[in-house]
């Protein structure tokens, strides 16, 4: 992004272009337990309208107290035989209209003031989650087969540290009502 026109060189193609768009998108936040990453795809995962069906019929657990969160486990309540809600507060941060929702759902049941402190499995897929409460520090486990992450998203900007101008909770900044960034020709759009 060092001039305007950007040009591009790779070993056997040169690139010129007048306009760039950036597309990078979001990453999951995961929570950052060895267990977690070891568990990926065979039980944790951060999508569930991509992996909830897999566990059809098992008990699950939704990390996060968000919108997403919510969304996670009202969708997951059509597979799952309990979806369990840890939160680390004892309040949602979801809007009214999506906690009441979840609330209201019987297949829901709530884990408040908890955070999970290791992902819990046989070697191959996950048997459960080791809670504790961040209030007392008392530790309990959850037997449940699936454990979805919904605490947030990181966007994808580290190829542009330094070029692009990023906003507060450090997605790019763009003009107000456009896709434009602070610079000539330069554009974002989608979840980065």
């Amino acid at each position: 992004l060092s001039s305007h026109p950007f040009r591009v060189t790779s070993d056997s193609h040169s690139f010129t272009a007048e306009a760039l768009i950036v597309a990078t998108g979001a990453s999951a936040r995961w929570i950052g337990l060895p267990s977690e990453q070891t568990y990926v795809n065979r039980g944790v995962s951060a999508c569930a309208t991509c992996d909830g069906a897999l566990y059809r019929g098992k008990p699950m657990a939704v990390v996060g107290g968000g919108d997403t969160a919510m969304e996670e486990a009202l969708f997951l309540t059509r597979f799952a035989t309990v979806v369990h809600v840890i939160h680390r507060r004892d309040s949602l941060r979801a809007s009214r209209i999506m906690a009441e929702r979840a609330r209201r759902n019987p297949k829901i049941a709530f884990v408040w003031n908890s955070e999970v402190d290791e992902i819990l499995g046989d070697g191959k897929s996950v048997t459960g989650v080791q809670v504790r409460d961040v209030n007392s520090g008392a530790v309990s486990r959850l037997d449940v087969q699936a454990c979805f992450v919904a605490i947030g998203h990181k966007p994808n900007v580290e190829l542009f540290a330094g070029q692009l101008e990023l906003g507060p909770t450090g997605y790019l900044a763009v003009q107000p009502g456009t896709t434009r960034t602070n610079r000539e020709g330069v554009f974002a759009c989608g979840d980065v």
